[in-house]
Formats: structure tokens, C-alpha cells, sequence
């Protein structure tokens, strides 16, 4: 995903490309631009259907600040606790470590010029409403244009309520949309009494103008008619337009077939967008036979009723939250929610579980992007799980199942949530429940927080033994192997991981997680001093990865061989492994491997003869580790290679002028610090002696100050450095 920018080409995470013209709405448009300059918070309001999002963002375009957009999409998020995670989502904010998201938003747009959509919020208002006002208090730079169907009710608000189209502009809409669907409406008497009656909500009129291919606007009119005179004397909203919206929705309701009707309802148990898969596995059976599912969805959206988009992962479907919303009430009615929840349920654990296997294979980064789209529905499925009682195993499995999106694509924090939930319930399947034990206790390891690791890792061992799951036994001793080796413990995580790999070999165990207990190995071995089999390690890992098509675990694979090649001076070829490196990390979203690689960039062109290049990298990597964790854990192993690039490029350039460098590389952002890194050649005439053959001493040691970082934690020891670790 992106972060925030400025109109652009869609991709993950963008709203969609307009792929209908926008009619009218010129008057709205300068009128909110006005009132964006006004304010730096406004909230457009009206009732549904009445185009507030696509004014919005046509306004927020056109309006953008100097560091971007971010649009944030909220009709899918249930619980207010992830409000700020679909923030930080939209912003392209990655952070692994611990503290809340509301922190690492402030540090993220703290001195930015950023406009945030908030768009769909009425349903968390409280939640928007908090959030909203301590950035709008904190970060001066930050305007907000919140959309929704009520205020969010705070000082300094805005308010820009949005008027349905006028009759003029209603009837141009109503043409434009009618010749999409193969029909002509001229301007006459039955058309601008159709769009009085629809009383100007484009929803209404599209509606409607999705109905002539089998109506004329004559027929169209008179069958409102009818409808209407059955509310006449009240309806259920208070506002004229709002009965006006629902009257037309329910027209078109009762003008489906009763297979259009079925899947109409039953299609509102997704969250967010959906594909054809889905919707066939979810939504048939019960008097829709799934080959039936793709000619009745065509019909939805040949009525407007469903819309489509053009994805990275593919065409995907959504459902307009109003129209979502009156199927959801039918299927209530029908007393078939629970079952289709179910069904939906079903699916999501079946497409985690296809992700899962299929992330160990050349379609790992096709489930990276396909995860990516299928969060709204996967958190639905999670929450549903971990709220009803009989479900409880089941969100185990799916929280534990999902490793890989929360470690691999940069969902720390969010997965960290949904796996605290889940261990907490006692659902009677023990094996589900250790999953979930073991990826919680991995994912503590990465956030570098040590005692809730432990304490999982432990509970999981102990419990897997006693009821004999030798993959759980294996996959608690391989990350406790991992905990040891961040915290300098060699000796241990040495022990741990070849104990941990020879369990996996017992049981035919071989994925990602598995090849990266061998790279961890490799890690503890180049820190004691033996590269020779640390390369020996990764060639192997590398060599499986290439048969598999595996890249994340790669990766990592890739920057040992490419600490080893700089400590054998060939820094050209470092160079090259960290670019493949540091290009697959940053396509996982996996910021860890990110920034492990560019510290070990900024050693290599350093030593390439470029210390104020080194400088920006170091700068742009400082940036980066407060949304990690502890700068290179705190280990005195991993930090070796940056205090002898830091101290080398201090003496070349001059504490100002160092200090300067590393102040440009820490305005970049995550982005521009990566197209930086991956565009530096490193050709540059040679400015030092290039690095060391033999061990690594810490710079302070090297200029014979201080004894080497490792040496003061180790008897005896060699200071070798700058391998990273999952």
C-alpha cells in the first residue's frame, strides 16, 4: 500500500479511479474549497446517497496540501479500537512496535502537511471524534475533511451539508447514466417528473436509469407512483429525502427478481469489496445455485445496485453502504444472517488457509496483495469468531493462521490485537489455541517485547508437550531461539535453533518459518565468527527459496551472504544482494528487513567511498526505527557495523557536516528512502580503506579508544556484526 500523495494511478489502497463522469455539483465544489481554506476541520454531512464521498475526494483533490492526501475509508471498520489502525493504513504507516497507534500517528504527520477523509464515520463517531480533535490540537499542519450523515460534534467544526442535485443537473445525470446502459432519456416531462419525485439523490436517479433498459421513463414514473402513495401519511425517516432515498431503494428492490433479491441480502454479510469467488462460496445454495451467482450479479450491477473496480489482485465488487444496509435488514428478516455470517466465516478461514500454504510458493507475493484486499472481510470474520462463544477455536486458527500478514506484510500492532483476544478464550481445541500461543509469542519477539514473549513462548511449549504436538513444540523452541539472539544469548539461540530445525526435519516441516530458523542460525554463527558457515546456511536457504519461489525469507538470506561479501571486500556485489534485498522487504511491507537493510546500504557505500551518502542512509534508517523497535534491538552485535560506519563517515566529513547529512536523511520518508537507497550506484572513487577482512571491531575499538562492542559483553569474543533477524 501507498501513503499518502497526489492524484496518481490507482493501486492498492487508492480510492477507486472514477469510472462514471461526475455531473454537476460546480457551485458545491468552490463552496467547499472555501470552506476547506476556512477551516482545518470540515465535515460534509447529508443523508446516504446523496453524493457526499465522491464530492469529497473530487474537493480533496483538487485541494491537496504539499505532503498529499490519505482517504480513509471507515464504513468497514466495526470496532472503534481500529479506527486509528485504518489510519495508519491509509497513511501507508507501518509501526512494529508496541507503543498505542495514536503515538506513532503523531510522529508520523508531526510537522506534515496532510489533508485526512475521513469518509463513513457516523457509526464511530465517539471514536473519529477523539481522534480528530487531539491531531487537529497536536499537529497544526493537519486539516481533516470528515464525511458523513451527522457532525462529529467539535469545536471549530465546519459543517458543509450537502443538498441533493438540482432538477437540471438531476436530469443531466440521469441521461448520462442511461446511456451507459445502452438507452436514450431525453429531456422530457416524465424525466424531470421522475427526478423531482427522486427529489435529486444521484443514488436514487442511477437507480432508476438502471431500470430503462426494460422501462421507459413514462413506465418508470408511474411505478413510483404507485410506491409512493403506499408511504404516503409517514416512513420511518424523519427527513422527506431520506423516505425519498428508501422509497427508491426499495422500488428497485421489489422491481428484482427473486434470485436478484437473495443475493442482493445475502451479499451484505461482506465487509468492504468482494470478488466472484467469494461471492459464489458465501451466497449460493437455498434457491441460488452458484453457476447462477455470476448472470444475477450481473444483473446487480447492471442496476447499479453493485459496483465493480479493477484491482491489483483482479475485478472486486462492493455494495454502496446504504444498499448494503437494506439487504442486511432483509436478510434479518429472512432469520438467515447467523447462517450467512457462518458461510462467510467459512470462507475467510478457507482463504487464510490456502494464503498460508500458498505464502511458501512463487504466489507469495500474489497473497501478500490478496491479504491486503480481504482485511475488511478477514477482521469481520476474526471479530464474529472471537464474540461468539462457540466460535472461539475457530478464531484461534484464524488469528494464528495469519502469521505471515501480521509479521511478513508489516500488521504487528493490528495482529498482536487479534491474537491477545483469541489466547485469552478458553475454546476447548487446545491445538488452535497454541497457534495462536506460538505466532503471539513471535510476534512479541519482533515488537522487542521480551517478558509478554517469553511468557507466551513458555505457556505453548509447556502445553504442547503435554498433549504431544511436536509443530507447536518446534515452532515455540525455534522462536525462543529467535528472543535469544536478539538479546546477544549466542550460545543459547545456537542451541535452540539447531534443536528447534531438527524438529522441524522429524516432521516433515518446511515453510517459511522454517527457513528462516536457518537463517537465524546462520546470524548467531556470523556473530561467533563463523561466516564461512553462516554462507554455507544461507546458499542452502537460497537455493530452496529459488525452487519454492520464496522471497520474504530470502530476503533475509540475502543479507547475511551480503555481509559476508563486504566483509570479504566485495562491495559491489554486497551491494547488489542488499538492492534485491531491501526491493522484496519493501514490497512486503516488512519495515524490520527495511531498515536492516539500509544500515548495512550506508556500511557498504561507505566503504564504497561515499561517507555523505552513508550519512543520508543513516539518517533516512533512524527515521525508521522508532516505528521498529529498539534501534538494532540494543545488541551489541547488530550495532557494531553502524557505529563503525557512523564513526568513519564522522571522521571524513566533520561533525557538522555529518550531523547535517543525517538531518536530510531523516526527512525522508519510508518511500523516498527506499527509491534513494535502491537508485545509488555506489561507483564512487574510493575515499577509505575498504572494510575489514577479519572481524568486525566496533568503531570506537577500531580507533583504539575502546574495546570491541562484543567484547564487553562476552569473554573472549569477536565483535562481528550487522546480520538481522526476521
Amino acid at each position: 500500500m501507498r501513503g499518502p500523495q497526489r492524484p496518481g494511478p490507482c493501486a492498492d489502497g487508492d480510492p477507486p479511479l472514477e469510472l462514471t463522469a461526475f455531473i454537476g455539483r460546480s457551485a458545491e465544489l468552490g463552496g467547499l474549497a472555501e470552506a476547506m481554506a476556512a477551516a482545518r476541520l470540515v465535515t460534509v454531512t447529508g443523508a446516504g446517497g446523496v453524493g457526499k464521498s465522491r464530492l469529497a475526494w473530487r474537493a480533496a483533490v483538487r485541494s491537496a496540501p504539499a505532503d498529499g492526501v490519505a482517504r480513509v475509508e471507515l464504513a468497514p471498520v466495526q470496532d472503534p479500537l481500529f479506527v486509528e489502525y485504518a489510519v495508519m493504513e491509509a497513511l501507508g504507516l507501518t509501526d512494529h512496535t508496541t507503543r498505542p497507534p495514536r503515538e506513532s500517528l503523531l510522529g508520523h504527520l508531526a510537522g506534515r502537511r496532510y489533508l485526512l477523509v475521513l469518509d463513513g464515520f457516523e457509526h464511530l463517531v465517539e471514536a473519529c471524534a477523539g481522534l480528530v480533535a487531539e491531531l487537529l490540537r497536536k499537529l497544526p499542519e493537519l486539516r481533516v475533511l470528515a464525511v458523513g450523515r451527522r457532525p462529529l460534534g467539535l469545536a471549530g467544526e465546519c459543517l458543509f451539508p450537502l443538498a441533493p442535485l438540482g432538477t437540471d443537473e438531476a436530469v443531466e445525470l440521469f441521461a448520462d447514466r442511461a446511456r451507459q446502459h445502452g438507452a436514450e432519456a431525453a429531456d422530457c416531462p416524465a424525466v424531470r417528473e421522475l427526478c423531482l419525485r427522486l427529489e435529486g439523490i444521484p443514488l436514487a436517479v442511477e437507480l432508476a436509469a438502471g431500470r430503462l433498459r426494460a422501462l421507459s421513463p413514462a413506465q418508470l414514473l408511474e411505478r413510483l407512483d404507485d410506491r409512493f402513495r403506499l408511504l404516503t401519511g409517514g416512513g420511518r425517516d424523519a427527513l422527506p429525502r431520506h423516505r425519498a432515498l428508501r422509497t427508491a431503494i426499495g422500488w428497485s428492490h421489489e422491481l428484482c427478481t427473486a434470485a436478484e433479491r437473495l443475493l442482493w441480502a445475502r451479499l451484505s454479510v461482506f465487509a468492504g469489496t468482494f470478488d466472484l469467488d467469494a461471492a459464489e462460496y458465501v451466497c449460493s445454495g437455498d434457491g441460488l445455485p452458484a453457476g447462477d451467482v455470476l448472470d444475477v450479479l450481473s444483473e446487480l450491477l447492471a442496476q447499479s445496485l453493485v459496483t465493480r473496480e479493477e484491482t491489483a489482485t483482479g475485478p472486486r465488487y462492493r455494495m454502496l453502504d446504504t444498499v448494503r444496509a437494506y439487504g442486511a435488514d432483509w436478510l434479518e428478516a429472512a432469520g438467515d444472517t447467523a447462517r450467512l455470517r457462518r458461510r462467510h466465516r467459512d470462507w475467510c478461514l478457507g482463504l487464510a488457509t490456502m494464503c498460508e500454504l500458498d505464502w511458501f510458493s512463487p504466489r507469495q507475493r500474489e497473497v501478500a496483495a490478496r491479504v491486503r484486499a480481504e482485511l475488511p472481510n478477514l477482521r469481520a470474520a476474526l471479530e464474529f469468531c472471537l464474540t461468539e462463544p462457540e466460535e472461539a477455536h475457530l478464531g484461534q486458527y484464524l488469528a494464528g493462521s495469519l502469521w505471515f500478514c501480521w509479521a511478513g506484510c508489516g500488521r504487528l500492532s493490528e495482529g498482536r490485537r487479534w491474537l491477545e483476544r483469541s489466547v485469552e478464550l478458553d475454546s476447548g481445541y487446545e491445538r488452535s489455541r497454541l497457534k495462536a500461543l506460538w505466532v503471539l509469542g513471535y510476534v512479541a519477539v519482533l515488537q522487542g517485547d521480551t517478558v509478554p514473549a517469553l511468557a507466551a513462548l513458555r505457556e505453548c511449549r509447556e502445553r504442547a508437550e503435554l498433549i504431544a504436538d511436536g509443530a507447536a513444540v518446534a515452532y515455540a523452541e525455534h522462536r525462543t531461539g529467535c528472543l535469544a539472539l536478539v538479546t546477544d544469548d549466542l550460545a543459547r539461540a545456537e542451541r535452540l535453533l539447531r534443536s528447534a530445525l531438527g524438529r522441524y526435519q522429524e516432521i516433515g516441516e518446511l515453510n517459511s518459518n522454517v527457513l528462516m530458523s536457518q537463517v537465524e542460525l546462520a546470524m548467531a554463527r556470523a556473530f561467533q565468527g563463523d561466516l564461512a558457515d553462516a554462507v554455507r546456511l544461507c546458499e542452502d536457504v537460497r537455493r530452496v527459496c529459488e525452487d519454492h519461489g520464496e522471497h520474504w525469507a530470502r530476503a533475509y538470506a540475502l543479507y547475511v551472504l551480503a555481509y559476508a561479501s563486504w566483509r570479504g571486500g566485495d562491495h559491489r556485489r554486497a551491494r547488489e544482494l542488499l538492492v534485491d534485498c531491501l526491493g522484496d522487504a519493501h514490497a512486503f511491507h516488512d519495515l524490520l528487513g527495511s531498515v536492516l537493510s539500509l544500515e548495512l546500504l550506508a556500511l557498504v557505500t561507505w566503504s564504497q567511498g561515499d561517507p555523505a551518502e552513508a550519512a543520508v542512509l543513516q539518517g533516512a534508517a533512524g527515521r525508521l526505527w522508532p516505528s521498529v523497535g529498539l534501534p538494532l534491538f540494543g545488541s551489541a552485535h547488530y550495532n557494531a557495523p553502524h557505529e563503525l560506519c557512523e564513526a568513519a563517515a564522522r571522521r571524513a566529513l566533520g561533525d557538522e557536516r555529518y550531523g547535517e547529512l543525517l538531518d536530510e536523511g531523516a526527512r525522508l520518508d519510508r518511500e523516498a528512502a527506499v527509491a534513494r537507497a535502491l537508485a545509488h550506484d555506489g561507483e564512487r572513487p574510493p575515499y577509505t580503506v575498504p572494510g575489514p577482512r577479519g572481524p568486525v571491531p566496533h568503531a570506537r575499538g577500531e580507533a583504539g579508544k575502546r574495546e570491541p562492542a562484543a567484547s564487553r559483553t562476552r569473554k573472549g569474543g569477536e565483535a562481528a556484526g550487522g546480520v538481522p533477524t526476521p
